[in-house]
C-alpha cells in the first residue's frame, strides 16, 4: 500500500511524532492509522523504560488549589534539563498529577516509600480479615499479597488509576510525556493540604 504524505501528515497530528517515525509506523501497519498510533506508542514507551535510570536534576514545583480554597496540592516533578521543565507539555503534567493528588489522595509516591511498619501492619490486618472470615490457613498468604497489591493501587501515586484516563496509570502517564518528551521524568514528592477534614 502506498503511504502519502497526507497520511503521514495526520498520523502526526494525532502522535506527535516524527516524519520518518510515523511514515514507518504506516508501513509496519499496512497504512492502518490507529494501529500505527499504537506502534508508535508502544515504540515510545519502549523508549522510556531506556530513560529510566537518567539523572533528573531540573524541574518545577507544581500547584493546584481546589475551588473555594478548601484543599491544595503541591508536586515536585522533576526532569533533565530546564529547557523542558519549561515546556507546555510538562507544565501541564505537573498540573494534571497535582489535580489527580488532589482528587485521589495517594499517601506515598510508590511502593517503596511504603515503610516496612505499615507493610508489617497492613498485611497482620488482612491476615486477620482472612482468617475472621474462615478461609483456610494454606491461602492466606495468596490472599494478603492480592490485598497488597490492592492497597498499594489505593494508595501509591504512581500505581492509581489516572482521574482523566482510567485506563492507564500515572507511571504510564508519565512515561507517554518521557516518550513524548525524550527525557527522565519523576515525581519527586508531593504534599496535599486540606482543611476541615
Amino acid at each position: 500500500m502506498e503511504i502519502t504524505a497526507e497520511m503521514v501528515k495526520g498520523l502526526r497530528q494525532q502522535s506527535g511524532a516524527g516524519i520518518m517515525e510515523c511514515k514507518n509506523a504506516l508501513k509496519e501497519t499496512s497504512g492502518n492509522i490507529e494501529e500505527a498510533v499504537t506502534f508508535l506508542r508502544k515504540k515510545g514507551l519502549a523508549r522510556a523504560d531506556k530513560k529510566a535510570n537518567r539523572e533528573t536534576g531540573e524541574g518545577a514545583v507544581s500547584t493546584y488549589i481546589h475551588p473555594g480554597n478548601k484543599m491544595g496540592v503541591m508536586t515536585q516533578l522533576l526532569c533533565e534539563t530546564d529547557f523542558v521543565a519549561k515546556t507546555p507539555d510538562f507544565q501541564q503534567l505537573g498540573k494534571d498529577i497535582c489535580m489527580h493528588i488532589a482528587a485521589a489522595k495517594p499517601k506515598f509516591v510508590s511502593r517503596e516509600e511504603v515503610t516496612e511498619d505499615i507493610l508489617i501492619k497492613e498485611k497482620e490486618i488482612f491476615a486477620a480479615q482472612a482468617r475472621d472470615s474462615g478461609k483456610p490457613e494454606k491461602i492466606i498468604d495468596k490472599i494478603v499479597t492480592g490485598k497488597m497489591d490492592k492497597f498499594y493501587e489505593e494508595n501509591c501515586l504512581l500505581e492509581q488509576k489516572f482521574i482523566k484516563d482510567t485506563d492507564s496509570t500515572i507511571q504510564d502517564f508519565i512515561k507517554q510525556k518521557i516518550a513524548l518528551l525524550g527525557e527522565n521524568i519523576l515525581v519527586g514528592n508531593f504534599c496535599r493540604f486540606e482543611i476541615g477534614n
